[in-house]
């Protein structure tokens, strides 16, 4: 139990452990009987990561996939897709790389040589279409929706910008939901993503703060605190109110700094990239590492600069509000700060290991790169 008489409080921490544990305690309830009966699939082996990344050599390939549907949104199985690099012909003058869409529309070319390729579509009763594009290297790219239309004779040549491909996987992350209904928004199954636009970065933090379950836990927490009378607002409905203000609060001014407002300025992906792949020792390292460093907008490993700004802004903002001798004063919120740390390699240990496997409806794990 909690005690509510005076003494310092982290309320910024507070809120970051409180949520943490929400989430950490529904998905380990439901996961960990699933797990015990599962069988484990052979984890594939792969080079372990170092940050910041480097290209070495014979890495240089990735993949490219995606879906071929009508304009009601159907899919097209049996397309005929056909992969070129621009402007080179294949080896040997080999044939271009080919493969067939499956009856729910999907294709995958796996080991592409990096730069700029081109993929034809055609399909019968259905206009050819072309689509264009560059990929990094090592980028296993999971490209937007191919849309055909009906007829035979018309040649549609689509150039998907950069932004356009970072605003089809940022839909795909908003419908992110462990076991259905947690919002898991902020972790990209892509490994290697297209940086998000200013507006794309903001949209993705509304759609956290609006999303209904975050209204429920914040009131769950809430009801929590109050039952432990945890902070000095007394008990009661006016009791209750406070604290579920305080609890949301907290999470919109975290998410509005740490989330939109820092990655923006020092232009940082807020994002965790799921890794997937390699050894379990190379995938917790990994999953740790990325509690203090993040993707900056140019690809590269960076320290996390708007984590740990936007942790201790938020927790000074949540202290002003906080009753006054619950809160905790600037030495105790850098503590805070510090301890959030270790919390965020927690969480992002469960998304590694755990939390793809209890989400629905995600794509297929990239393959592993040679």
């Amino acid at each position: 139990m909690v005690p509510s008489g005076p003494g310092p409080n982290l309320p910024g921490l507070a809120s970051s452990m409180r949520r943490l544990s929400w989430f950490a305690a529904l998905v380990l309830v439901t996961a960990l009987p699933q797990l015990s009966r599962a069988q484990q699939p052979a984890l594939p082996s792969a080079p372990s990561p170092q940050l910041p990344a480097q290209t070495a050599p014979g890495a240089n390939s990735g993949s490219l996939a995606g879906f071929i549907v009508d304009t009601d949104g159907d899919s097209i199985g049996a397309a005929r897709i056909t992969l070129t690099r621009t402007g080179q012909p294949p080896p040997g003058n080999s044939p271009a790389p080919a493969t067939t869409s499956t009856s729910d529309g999907r294709f995958t070319f796996p080991s592409v040589p990096s730069g700029p390729f081109n993929i034809s579509v055609a399909a019968a009763g259905f206009a050819p279409q072309q689509i264009t594009g560059e990929l990094q290297p090592g980028e296993d790219r999971e490209l937007p929706d191919i849309v055909l239309l009906s007829g035979s004779t018309t040649n549609i040549q689509v150039t998907a910008s950069q932004e356009d491909i970072a605003q089809a996987q940022v839909q795909e992350e908003v419908k992110q939901h462990v076991l259905g209904f947690i919002p898991n928004f902020y972790v990209s199954y892509v490994s290697d993503p297209i940086p998000l636009s200013p507006r794309q970065k903001t949209e993705l933090g509304f759609r956290t703060m609006v999303d209904p379950m975050s209204f429920v836990l914040n009131g769950a927490a809430a009801g929590i605190e109050q039952a432990t009378n945890i902070y000095a607002w007394g008990q009661g409905a006016q009791g209750y109110g406070k604290r579920y203000a305080a609890a949301y609060g907290t999470l919109l001014t975290s998410t509005l700094i740490g989330n939109i407002a820092l990655p923006i300025v020092f232009k940082q992906d807020p994002r965790y990239y799921y890794k997937g792949t390699g050894s379990v020792p190379s995938r917790a390292f990994y999953a740790i590492a990325n509690a203090v460093v993040c993707k900056g907008d140019n690809h590269h490993w960076q320290l996390d600069y708007s984590g740990f700004l936007g942790s201790i802004a938020a927790s000074g903002i949540a202290d002003a509000y906080y009753p006054a001798v619950n809160r905790a004063g600037a030495g105790l919120i850098f503590e805070g700060t510090a301890i959030g740390t270790g919390l965020a390699a927690v969480q992002n240990l469960i998304q590694e290991f755990i939390v793809r496997r209890l989400t629905p409806h995600l794509p297929p794990p990239p393959p592993a790169n040679p």
